[in-house]
């Protein structure tokens, strides 16, 4: 039986929005405190294990892991070839856009993460053959609209939406397009630029300040082409933090003759006892940070239980380098850290949502929070 909702469902996922922005109170984001006011709002979204960008995305679709929905990171494995988690084909677990089109919605995606041949009626998925920064060839991303003409219909009302580049403001013309023209049910969106400044410039700089307020602005005309009575939710996927140096642990571990160390970035996993030991007792230029407790590998990384996690010491990376102990950062913030280094964000706004501020909550239940608001059950193919 096809489910009727009463209004129009927009998600907006913004890339890297650090809940330490929203409490920043200098921020100019009028349309963004409007929602935190009237709506309700976590203090805070515990990520999951990776925190990067595609498996965090088809958690708050599917409300598992990544083990569990198979996303295990931005890119498949070397083995795999090393390619783009692209399509739907590679889930392992049903979505919520699988859930909303039984339901007979009319849902829309525009450049979310894992989207290719989505069961949706409106799809510009992310899917690139270049990118510069947060944006993505637009002649790509319409090679694969679902319908065809998406692009050409978008650029209709919208004629500057031919530009070369999809970036925030061209997915905000399609946002616009399909909440006033297409009259989809329920818009998935998900805005990228942040994310490319704050690893261009680290977070929290004024470069990173001004993306922030920009997406504010994007989404005051977002929210202007919500119908009567729509609703808005705000989420994103992982937090940043500063890099001031990378410091390449499989050097030492070379000097040393030490074995059993995997650098991730954002932490450093020991497979036994001994490899542990020797990260316990480096000297502070190797930046060890903390060690995460059993319970936590247990409760967040599952098949890593049984070994040994370290987090980097404040503005240090690990890099996978060699040649050198100490180098300078590629990138001058980064996220992928071990889940509660810093939180992701969830807000809604609209008829039926009772505003306050709600409890921390992990990023595995903001699927169930969007099935009840599209009057969906998760989980069914």
């Amino acid at each position: 039986m096809t489910m009727l909702l009463a209004a129009a469902l927009l998600v907006v996922s913004v890339d890297g929005l650090d809940q330490r922005y929203l409490d920043n109170p200098s921020l100019k984001i009028p349309n963004l405190r409007r929602v935190l006011k009237e709506g309700e709002s976590a203090n805070g979204v515990i990520g999951i294990v990776p925190t990067v960008t595609w498996p965090s995305h088809t958690t708050m679709l599917t409300g598992a892991s990544a083990w569990d929905h198979g996303i295990l990171s931005n890119r498949r494995p070397a083995e795999e070839g090393g390619d783009y988690y692209w399509s739907v084909s590679l889930l392992k677990r049903p979505t919520l856009l699988d859930a909303a089109a039984k339901a007979g919605l009319k849902t829309a995606t525009i450049t979310w993460p894992v989207t290719v041949d989505a069961p949706v009626a409106f799809n510009l998925p992310e899917y690139f053959k270049r990118r510069r920064g947060g944006s993505m060839d637009t002649q790509s991303i319409c090679s694969k609209a679902r319908p065809a003409t998406l692009c050409q219909d978008i650029a209709t009302r919208f004629p500057s939406f031919r530009q070369e580049w999809m970036d925030d403001r061209t997915r905000t013309l399609a946002t616009r397009y399909l909440l006033q023209n297409a009259k989809a049910d329920a818009v998935f969106v998900h805005l990228v630029d942040l994310d490319s400044e704050a690893h261009d410039n680290g977070p929290f700089t004024t470069e990173a300040y001004a993306v922030v307020e920009r997406a504010d602005e994007l989404i005051g005309e977002m929210l202007a082409a919500l119908p009567k009575g729509g609703r808005f939710v705000l989420v994103s996927d992982h937090g940043f933090e500063a890099a001031s140096k990378t410091v390449n642990l499989h050097y030492a571990a070379a000097r040393d003759k030490i074995k059993g160390i995997e650098t991730r970035g954002g932490f450093v996993i020991a497979d036994g006892a001994p490899a542990a030991a020797w990260l316990r007792q480096l000297p502070p230029d190797h930046a060890i940070g903390r060690e995460v407790p059993a319970a936590e590998i247990a409760r967040f990384a599952p098949p890593l239980a049984g070994k040994f996690i370290f987090e980097p010491a404040s503005g240090a990376w690990f890099g996978p380098g060699t040649d050198v102990l100490i180098a300078k950062p590629h990138e001058t913030g980064n996220h992928g850290h071990w889940p509660t280094r810093y939180r992701s964000v969830y807000a809604a706004w609209g008829p039926g949502i009772r505003p306050g501020r709600i409890p921390e909550m992990r990023q595995e239940e903001i699927a169930n929070r969007l099935a009840g608001l599209l009057s969906v059950k998760i989980g069914v193919r």
